[in-house]
């Protein structure tokens, strides 16, 4: 069963996860919503995926694309105090 799911999908939770903890807490300093920041770095880490399927140069780790991963998550931090969620 652990054979049919990507390598990068089991790294890209738990990086997502790590790397959302990491901007909240340095960057946003607790001031911006916790989803806010998810959501962005979710974004972030999906446009670095795809910057990996078009073939443009980027670090690696396993499958996961981690260093455009990180830029476009960070880039789009500015946006998390912007963003307003409304989630029951």
């Amino acid at each position: 069963m652990i054979g049919w799911v990507p390598p990068a999908l089991l790294l890209a939770v738990p990086f997502t996860l790590l790397l959302a903890q990491l901007l909240h807490a340095l960057w946003h300093s607790g001031r911006c919503r916790y989803r806010a920041v998810l959501l962005l770095t979710v974004a972030g880490v999906a446009l670095g995926q795809v910057w990996d399927v078009v073939g443009l140069p980027a670090l690696r780790l396993g499958q996961l694309d981690m260093l455009p991963a990180i830029l476009f998550a960070s880039g789009l931090q500015v946006f998390g105090r912007r963003l307003s969620l409304r989630l029951p």
